[in-house]
């Protein structure tokens, strides 16, 4: 019995398959890994310089998944052009996270302005649904089901750090306890994919065809 399956799915598995290469997760978690090692370095640089040196390391992970995706994966798993409506999908997944960063931005001005005035608790517990709100938005539109998981570890790594900084009084508010193993167990999921990718995907080799073989 053969199965039919409509373009509509076999476009939107494709479109999950994009993601299990496990680039995009090992590049989340360098982001990630900014709250936990920025904090160590605000004494220093001040707050804005320890997380401003960031954004060269940004572009060179980002440089580095764009020349490992085209010259690593796409040999061993090819290209796939997606047609409008998963076009139109982007498109909307880009005007959604335009909105969220906006709010985010001017909360994080109201922030700034009202810092000390307002409980402790209330800065990561915002900080903490925006991350959710974002991940699992971005989730949705990109059929990326392992932001879910990374939203939430995310989300509540500001509400744990808050809990050690108070209980157990860890430095930096605890971020960089619990974001580093956030970005952690993020950039292993990634790395585990890619390993598995180039195990079980080797680059196909094309072996002329004798004479005898023809016959």
């Amino acid at each position: 019995m053969s199965t039919h399956v409509s373009l509509k799915e076999a476009e939107r598995k494709a479109f999950r398959t994009a993601f299990q290469d496990g680039l995009w997760d090992i590049f989340i978690g360098c982001v990630i890994l900014q709250f936990a090692i920025a904090p160590l370095l605000s004494r220093r640089l001040g707050d804005f310089w320890s997380s401003a040196v960031f954004l060269p390391f940004w572009a060179l992970a980002f440089l580095a998944t764009w020349l490992v995706r085209k010259y690593v994966v796409r040999p061993r798993v090819g290209v796939v052009k997606f047609g409008a409506s998963r076009k139109t999908r982007l498109i909307r997944f880009n005007v959604v996270m335009l909105v969220l960063n906006l709010v985010a931005f001017i909360l994080g001005i109201l922030a700034a302005l009202t810092f000390g005035a307002v409980p402790g608790w209330t800065y990561p517990i915002g900080f903490g649904l925006i991350i959710l709100v974002g991940f699992s938005v971005a989730a949705y539109f990109l059929n990326f089901t392992r932001l879910y998981i990374y939203g939430a570890l995310t989300g509540l790594s500001p509400l744990v750090g808050e809990w050690l900084y108070v209980v157990m009084k860890a430095p930096h508010h605890g971020f960089p306890i619990t974001f580093g193993a956030t970005a952690g167990i993020m950039i292993l999921t990634g790395l585990a994919l890619l390993f598995r990718l180039l195990r079980d995907y080797p680059i196909p080799t094309y072996e002329p065809t004798s004479e005898k073989e023809i016959g």
